[in-house]
């Protein structure tokens, strides 16, 4: 299991180091849904201006003021849950969000897309505020990906954002065949 000194670092840090990690989530039915993490974003405080806490503290984005190593699950559109880690130490809000997953063990459905990916672990706005360290949900680092196979990207879907949209936050394992979405690769930034 990922030590709690692993989260309460600089987002786009974290975000690169779940790549190669196993999400995994304990069913109400006792059985166990998992997949390696090969998709992520970050997000850095209320200057982000892609990031929720650009709002300040507010009764939804209050996990990402907590301490670090939690789950931050919120509703988006009206229709997708999204999964996130927060990083940094408490009072620092932000966040890495998880875009997609290989899928492993209890995994049935798709997991390209932080929507399909909440949904075929089973994981709910319920799981928001979680330790990390279990014994719902749990981190485990899977395998090392090397630095030549990681790619990153701009973040997707925050346009709104500005400059802070081009910013290259979106980490990917660029062998995975579970990405959300396929994209040129660029060099670290």
């Amino acid at each position: 299991m990922l030590d709690p000194s692993f989260f309460a670092r600089d987002p786009r840090v974290v975000a690169r180091e779940l790549l190669g990690v196993r999400l995994a989530l304990r069913a109400p039915d006792g059985s166990l849904r998992s997949g390696v993490i090969v998709e992520t974003e970050a997000y850095l405080g209320e200057e982000d201006l892609a990031s929720h806490a650009r709002a300040g503290l507010t009764t939804r984005t209050a996990p990402m003021f907590g301490p670090p190593g939690r789950a931050y699950v919120y509703l988006c559109y009206g229709v997708h849950e999204m999964f996130n880690v927060t990083t940094l130490p408490e009072g620092e809000p932000s966040a890495v969000l998880i875009r997609a997953l290989d899928p492993g063990p209890g995994v049935t459905r798709a997991t390209h897309g932080p929507g399909r990916l909440t949904k075929a672990l089973g994981i709910t706005r319920a799981h928001n505020s979680l330790s990390l360290q279990g014994p719902l949900l749990t981190l485990h680092r899977a395998h090392v990906v090397d630095a030549h196979d990681v790619g990153n990207s701009p973040r997707i879907g925050v346009e709104f954002a500005g400059e802070w949209a081009d910013r290259p936050w979106r980490f990917f394992d660029s062998r995975s065949t579970h990405l959300s979405q396929r994209t040129p690769r660029r060099s670290q930034g």
